[in-house]
């Protein structure tokens, strides 16, 4: 075995009995490992270390689905870095990072063999409040609720208002955040069912009077009279400005993250974008049960923007996101201009994407109509020049740049019809052993041309598609088409209608002209579905073969009610095995 140079981060003063901030010591213990030009760990002893953010490293980032750009959000607090090295684990020995304001939990940026293993992490009142409904009713006049709070939330009384408050900031004692009443966004966790889904929120609708109870308790009183009947239920309160990613993987290559608990991630998931080879095993997204909390994540949890490489996500716990557990997906940036015969400019659309670099000279873009998003009518080139934003730049306009290819442009590609797409940041994938569990969205977005596979995973109580193909030019796009899809040996209980999903935004359809091709579902059983299980649009090549039908409801099912085509060409249905209607 090569010999590694060891890096113990309590050396640098970091502090494991949880008493003071560790976070200039970590900082000052990873620049030093990044600096060593041999295999190196640096290492956690056990224990329990709190990072402000005050003291931590600062990057400059423009990151997918995100803030775009904004400039407001483009520093990033990172509380543990790795970067500009290669062949560094971080070894955790199960110590429990505790991290206060807002911050990226840890990043591997320009580095290549880097593992991160072995710990947990979570936020001291983050920006999330998760409020149960402990208790309603009405004296027939007036209704009431009582709120139990997670024990670190912290909020004012302003009249018939409530203020949260983040923790107090070690700068200057003003609170890190602060929020009012149900904030911009909420969904509704019922803990009984285990279903989480995105509604109104009616806490705060009449409020008479407001006032603290013991046991981290508030009560509300209403105007009107009717007793409320969510008793039990958790109202996930958030802002909506996702101005960190929980974790970034930014142009780095053979990223390992196993063995580590998530317990929240802040601002954003797991963000890998611009890398190659990514691995997350055995990792346990999910909120400490001690902390009162039941959200662990802004919003979702892994979303790889523009990777290459292979990608395998394997043995994890998706419990409690506000979005998709799982997006992994290209980006679809729009012919905004053409400048001469082998060059087009090229604008992100999405105001939550922007700045940074789709492409590299020597990747391999290819153009594409909106409308049809049928790659084989498209066009391939190899680009030699780019002009643009460049990741971590202050760009004038970070939402375009300019790109030059090694061949004329047809007379079809046409400015804000046609769309491009980096064919080189397209990864292979492999999604196995996981389990989802409530969940508000989708369980799995996928959008790549490279082979993908989808087994024996557990999707419970999806509120949304289990697994979502879509491939999309007209809203978020992401891009781009699937060429060879399995989805095999999955559980799939109590899902929504349909199962699986495939909806591409193509405005033309023909099913000469497909957008995915080559989808197989396979020997997964579906418990307590409804038709269709699978709803299918715009593909070539469907096969359902061999699935098994249970639960409640199967026996009013016929094998015909388990695909809805449209647009699609060569689809099988067979094999099915359950007590089926004729």
């Amino acid at each position: 075995m090569a010999h590694r140079t060891l890096v113990e981060v309590t050396a640098f003063g970091a502090d494991p009995s949880g008493t003071g901030d560790s976070a200039a010591a970590v900082a000052a213990a990873l620049r030093a490992a990044c600096a060593v030009r041999e295999p190196v760990t640096v290492r956690f002893a056990p224990g329990r270390y709190h990072l402000y953010p005050e003291r931590a490293e600062r990057r400059d980032l423009y990151v997918s689905n995100t803030v775009g750009a904004d400039r407001r959000y483009l520093s990033k607090t990172i509380a543990l870095l790795v970067e500009n090295t290669r062949d560094l684990v971080v070894d955790g020995q199960g110590a429990a990072l505790v991290l206060h304001g807002a911050q990226t939990a840890f990043a591997a940026i320009d580095s290549a063999d880097i593992r991160f293993e072995a710990f947990s992490f979570d936020y001291v009142s983050p920006r999330v409040i998760d409020a149960t409904v402990a208790n309603a009713g009405t004296d027939g006049v007036k209704a009431w609720r009582e709120l139990l709070l997670p024990a670190d939330t912290r909020f004012r009384i302003d009249g018939t208002s409530i203020t949260w408050l983040g923790e107090p900031s070690l700068a200057d004692g003003e609170p890190y955040w602060t929020g009012t009443d149900a904030m911009a966004y909420t969904q509704v966790h019922d803990p009984v069912a285990r279903r989480t889904w995105r509604d109104r929120n009616p806490l705060f609708d009449d409020v008479t009077a407001v006032r603290e109870l013991p046991g981290n308790r508030l009560r509300l009183d209403y105007r009107f009279a009717e007793a409320p009947r969510d008793t039990g239920l958790v109202y996930q309160m958030r802002t909506t400005v996702r101005d960190h990613p929980g974790v970034f993987v930014g142009g780095s290559e053979r990223v390992e993250i196993r063995d580590v608990s998530a317990r929240y991630l802040h601002g954003f998931g797991l963000v890998g974008q611009l890398g190659q080879d990514l691995t997350v095993r055995d990792v346990r997204f999910r909120a400490d049960p001690a902390s009162g909390r039941t959200t662990a994540g802004f919003a979702d949890f892994i979303n790889l923007s523009s990777m290459g490489g292979h990608v395998r996500i394997a043995d994890c716990v998706f419990d409690g996101p506000h979005d998709d557990p799982i997006n992994i997906h290209g980006t679809y940036l729009v012919v905004s201009g053409l400048v001469g015969d082998d060059t087009v400019t090229l604008a992100y659309r999405h105001p939550e994407t922007a700045g940074f670099a789709a492409f590299r000279p020597g990747d391999t873009i290819e153009f594409t109509a909106r409308s049809t998003l049928d790659t084989t009518a498209g066009f391939t080139a190899r680009v030699t020049a780019v002009d643009g934003p460049h990741d971590r730049d202050d760009a004038d306009d970070a939402r375009i740049m300019t790109v030059t290819v090694d061949r004329p442009l047809p007379a079809a590609v046409t400015p804000e019809l046609w769309v491009a797409e980096n064919v080189t940041a397209t990864p292979s994938v492999h999604i196995v052993g996981n389990r989802f569990v409530n969940v508000p969205t989708r369980g799995v977005l996928v959008t790549t041309r490279r082979p993908v596979v989808i087994e024996g995973n557990v999707f419970d109580g999806m509120t949304m598609a289990s697994v979502c193909i879509s491939g999309d030019a007209k809203e978020w796009y992401e891009s781009g088409p699937v060429a060879d899809l399995t989805i095999r040996d999955n559980t799939f209980l109590r899902p929504s209608t349909p199962a699986i999903l495939i909806a591409p935004t193509n405005t033309v359809l023909d099913p000469a002209h497909p957008v995915h091709r080559n989808v197989n579902i396979s020997v997964n059983v579906f418990d307590g579905a409804g038709a269709p299980v699978v709803r299918a649009r715009a593909v070539r090549g469907l096969a359902v073969t061999g699935n098994r039908l249970t639960g409640t409801g199967a026996d009013a099912l016929a094998e015909s009610d388990l695909v809805a085509a449209e647009g699609c060409s060569n689809v099988v249905v067979t094999e099915t095995v359950g007590t089926l209607r004729p």
